[in-house]
C-alpha cells in the first residue's frame, strides 16, 4: 500500500474512510491489513466502524483475517462504552446459536466473554 494512502487515512475523522478503503480494496490490500486495522484502531473514538471492520472481514474470510478480526474486537469492547455496537458482534461472530452456546464461549473466547459480560452483567460468569 502507498506510504500516501496510510498517511491520508491516518487523518480519518472517525474511522469510516478506513473502512470504505479496506472493504473497496478487500484482497488487494492484505499485506497492509494489519496497518489498516491500527489505523482504524486509532481514528475510531466510538468503536462504530471498528465493529463494522470486525464483522466484514469475518464475513470475507474469518481464518485469514483472525488475528486482524480479534484485535478489531478487543478494540470495539475498549471504546464502545455506552454499548451500542458491540452486541452487533455476537450473532456476526460466533453464530445464530451464540446463545445456545454461551458457556462454551465464555470458556474458549475472552472477547466473546467480556462482551457478553458487559452486555448482560446480571447473568455472571
Amino acid at each position: 500500500m502507498d506510504e500516501d494512502i496510510l498517511k491520508q487515512l491516518s487523518k480519518d475523522p472517525d474511522g469510516l474512510l478506513t473502512y470504505e478503503y479496506i472493504a473497496n480494496h478487500i484482497g488487494e490490500c492484505d499485506d497492509s491489513m494489519d496497518a489498516l486495522v491500527q489505523n482504524m484502531i486509532n481514528v475510531d473514538a466510538s468503536g462504530q466502524f471498528t465493529v463494522s471492520a470486525a464483522r466484514y472481514l469475518n464475513a470475507i474470510n474469518p481464518e485469514a483475517y483472525a488475528q486482524q478480526i480479534s484485535r478489531l474486537i478487543a478494540a470495539a469492547i475498549e471504546k464502545d462504552r455506552e454499548r451500542r455496537y458491540i452486541g452487533e458482534l455476537l450473532q456476526s461472530i460466533w453464530g445464530d446459536d451464540y446463545a445456545t452456546r454461551v458457556d462454551e464461549l465464555n470458556a474458549t473466547d475472552d472477547n466473546f466473554r467480556r462482551i457478553y459480560k458487559r452486555l448482560y452483567p446480571a447473568a455472571g460468569l
